[in-house]
C-alpha cells in the first residue's frame, strides 16, 4: 500500500491493483442512489463526498466484486440499463468535479439490490452487503499508515494557522483531516494508538460528534 499526501487532495492514497467493484450506494434518508464503477470504491466515496460516511447509508449499500473490470463494466452497465427511466438529478452536496453528477436514481433501491443478490447467483461474483463492512475491513487494514499521514498534515495545519491566519471554519488541511479520522470513527475503528498524541487530542475537541448531513429533499 502507498500513502501519497499532495497539495492538491491531501486524504490519504492506497494503491490497489486486480479488483474491480460495482457499486449501490444509497443516499442516507432519501430514496436516491447512486450507481458506478471503481477500482477503489474507497477513494470514489471519498470525492463524492467528504463525509461519505454520513452523507450515504452504508447499511443499505452494497458491492459487487469481479477479478476483471470488463466484467465490471457489464453488471454496471447492465443494473443502469435496467433502470434508465429512473434517472434522476444529484444532490447539490455531491461534487461535480468528480464527476459524481451522472448515473444516480431514484426508487430503485430495493429492485436493484435484487438484481445484484441475483446477478452474484449468476456469476459467481461476490457480494459485499452491506457495504460498511467492506469499509471498514479495508480501513482497518490501512490504520497503521495514519500514524506518518496525520503528523505531516498536522505540521502543515500548524504552520498555517502560525504564518497564515485561521480560516474562517479551520483550514482546507483540519477539514480533511477531522474527514479522515471521523471516517474510522464512524466505523467503529479507534484512532487513539493510531495517531500521534498531538492529533488525538486535536481531534478529540475537532471530530466527532458532528451534525450529520442529509439529502436535499
Amino acid at each position: 500500500m502507498v500513502l501519497r499526501v499532495d497539495r492538491r487532495d491531501v486524504r490519504p492514497r492506497y494503491a490497489h491493483c486486480g479488483r474491480s467493484f460495482v457499486y449501490v450506494l444509497p443516499c442516507r434518508d432519501r430514496d436516491l442512489l447512486k450507481l458506478g464503477f471503481s477500482r477503489q470504491p474507497l477513494e470514489r466515496f471519498q470525492t463524492l463526498h467528504p463525509r461519505y460516511f454520513e452523507f450515504f447509508d452504508l447499511e443499505r449499500g452494497l458491492l459487487i466484486e469481479t477479478d476483471r473490470v470488463g466484467d465490471a463494466r457489464r453488471v454496471e452497465r447492465t443494473l443502469i440499463t435496467a433502470h434508465a427511466n429512473q434517472r434522476a438529478d444529484a444532490p447539490h452536496e455531491v461534487q461535480r468535479s468528480a464527476a459524481g453528477h451522472t448515473e444516480w436514481f431514484a426508487g430503485i433501491h430495493s429492485s436493484a439490490v435484487e438484481r445484484a443478490h441475483t446477478l452474484c447467483s449468476a456469476t459467481g461474483f461476490m457480494l459485499h452487503s452491506p457495504v460498511r463492512d467492506w469499509l471498514r475491513s479495508e480501513l482497518a487494514m490501512r490504520i497503521d499508515l495514519l500514524f506518518d499521514w496525520s503528523d505531516r498534515l498536522f505540521d502543515a495545519i500548524e504552520y498555517e494557522r502560525f504564518n497564515a491566519g485561521a480560516a474562517p471554519g479551520g483550514s482546507a488541511s483540519e477539514r480533511v483531516l477531522r474527514d479522515v479520522l471521523d471516517a474510522f470513527i464512524a466505523l467503529d475503528l479507534s484512532v487513539q494508538a493510531a495517531v500521534p498524541e498531538r492529533v488525538f487530542r486535536w481531534h478529540q475537541q475537532n471530530g466527532f460528534p458532528q451534525p450529520r448531513p442529509e439529502c436535499p429533499s
